[in-house]
């Protein structure tokens, strides 16, 4: 199991649970997410705040899961991205895709 999830107020807090996110445990990252969002849950919030490294083939899983996410009405936002990886996502522009938030509590007043 890669999310480790719970409720909190309106949205579903993913806690990935993972150093390394690459394109060994991307699709099972996606379709747990799917799964998560397949279910009703409208407002998901990923934490990367355990992940050391992420590849693109991870981040693709995670453009896949918005793309769904958004067709049914819902949104995803991201938080705890380290230096490197919020580096990565302004690189490939997915700063511009995705609602970046420090933490969780932010994200949530986002929300």
């Amino acid at each position: 199991m890669i999310l480790q999830t719970h409720l909190l107020n309106n949205a579903l807090i993913a806690d990935i649970q993972l150093k390394e996110a690459n394109l060994a445990n991307a699709e099972q990252f996606k379709a747990e997410l799917i799964s998560l969002i397949n279910s009703g849950n409208k407002y998901v919030i990923v934490n990367f705040e355990q992940v050391k490294y992420v590849d693109s083939s991870f981040l693709g899983a995670l453009v896949s899961a918005l793309k769904l996410t958004m067709n049914s009405g819902g949104d995803i936002a991201v938080v705890g991205l380290n230096n490197d990886i919020r580096s990565l996502f302004q690189l490939v522009r997915l700063d511009k895709v995705f609602r970046i938030y420090t933490n969780t509590q932010e994200a949530l007043t986002g929300a």
